[in-house]
């Protein structure tokens, strides 16, 4: 009985993504025409998020430590281990927030098109990838945006909750622009969705909690591994506090 109320909850939650997006794709496309409209694109994406985590019953809570200053920008830096990840950022952050997101969502049909045009992607086997989109990104910033990043660079699958290594690309950009990094824990998502290749979600809290601001200014390019670090560890004490056997075993 519960592995049959399992595969009706699955077959519920992905029915209702799906249908979701598929009634806001046309505004979608429309957004996306212009730089000034993009802002609207990101909303409806808030908007699905929403919408899906009430229709499919999943508690959340939303823990700032933090009060937003809304004439300043940020960098939001987040653990990676679950496809829901974006959607959570989506939900748990103000504002219009660029993503900065591996080439393969690119490649999805009909949310690939929608991710392609309204943030950055990035090809990490790719050098001149990688420049690129430090540079688009960079422009983000100037616009006035702010990033919403995931340093592993990619869904930690053998290791979460522990930490993979961060890339630089985010901290680079902040130094360079000194904009302050967000350390983003997000709680529960291994869990609720892992990416085990079997697709079933499980309900449980959905906790995010955006730390205290990292200041970036006066900071130099030699400073991006202690930026970086400084980040993980704020991530990852977090992270150990609900997860201590599993950051324990990662430590033998």
């Amino acid at each position: 009985m519960t592995k049959l109320i399992e595969k009706i909850y699955m077959v519920w939650v992905w029915t209702t993504f799906a249908l979701v997006f598929a009634c806001l794709f046309i505004p979608f496309c429309i957004t996306v025409q212009k730089e000034s409209w993009k802002k609207y694109g990101h909303f409806l994406n808030r908007i699905w998020a929403h919408t899906v985590f009430l229709f499919c019953f999943l508690p959340t809570k939303i823990e700032w430590r933090f009060k937003v200053n809304k004439k300043k920008q940020y960098i939001y830096c987040a653990n990676h281990a679950s496809y829901l990840d974006i959607p959570t950022m989506c939900f748990a952050l103000p504002g219009y927030n660029v993503f900065i997101g591996k080439s393969s969502l690119g490649r999805v049909p009909l949310f690939g098109y929608m991710f392609r045009n309204l943030y950055v992607s990035v090809d990490r086997k790719s050098t001149k990838s990688k420049y690129e989109t430090i540079v688009q990104s960079m422009k983000k910033i100037d616009m006035g945006y702010n990033l919403a990043i995931f340093p592993e660079g990619a869904i930690s699958r053998k290791h979460a909750p522990v930490l993979m290594d961060f890339k630089d690309g985010a901290f680079r950009i902040a130094i360079e622009k000194q904009v302050a990094i967000v350390p983003v824990t997000i709680v529960n998502n291994w869990l609720i969705l892992p990416d085990d290749g079997k697709y079933f979600p499980r309900r449980r809290l959905m906790k995010t909690i955006v730390h205290e601001p990292i200041e970036t200014i006066g900071l130099t390019m030699n400073d991006v591994d202690r930026l970086k670090e400084q980040t993980k560890q704020v991530i990852g004490n977090e992270l150990r506090k609900y997860f201590p056997i599993e950051y324990n075993e990662a430590q033998i």
